[in-house]
């Protein structure tokens, strides 16, 4: 069910990504012109072109042909991991993580601060908050969660 992303799944997966961002994030910044006019499903699928970076790093969780969620990797650090939020809660976020501790030895990741279901989540598989913390794109608070070893 877990597979290396292809350049067929990068609509997919840009949906998945600009959808979790908008009902995710959106209600703690309440900043129209990025969440409903830069961000866009066009731009974000164009990270994912063949040979880009972005897509040797992503795998994707297919259900019978249908992505229902995408986790990216970067050595050891989980850089994205997203469900789509019609099926969130259904073990499929546990299983990429799960995908990514075991293939890739993930170790660490930066969530936003104010995402508190997002860090419980990662706290229940095993990471925790190492107190670090930095500003990306000067207005967004992240916070570091490192496995424990």
């Amino acid at each position: 069910m877990i597979r290396r992303a292809t350049v067929k799944d990068a609509s997919r997966i840009a949906e998945i990504i600009v959808t979790n961002y908008r009902v995710n994030f959106y209600p703690f910044f309440r900043n129209d012109p990025f969440y409903f006019a830069e961000l866009n499903v066009l731009d974000t699928a164009a990270e994912y072109s063949e040979g880009s970076e972005e897509l040797l790093n992503t795998y994707v969780y297919d259900d019978n042909g249908i992505v229902k969620g995408i986790i990216r990797v970067n050595g050891t650090e989980v850089v994205k991991l997203y469900v789509e939020p019609q099926f969130q809660s259904c073990g499929i976020g546990a299983e990429l993580l799960r995908y990514a501790v075991d293939n890739f030895n993930a170790d660490n990741l930066w969530a936003l601060e104010y995402n508190s279901r997002g860090i419980a989540f990662y706290k229940r598989h095993g990471f925790e908050l190492t107190g670090e913390k930095m500003i990306e794109d000067e207005w967004v608070p992240l916070v570091k969660l490192a496995r424990k070893k």
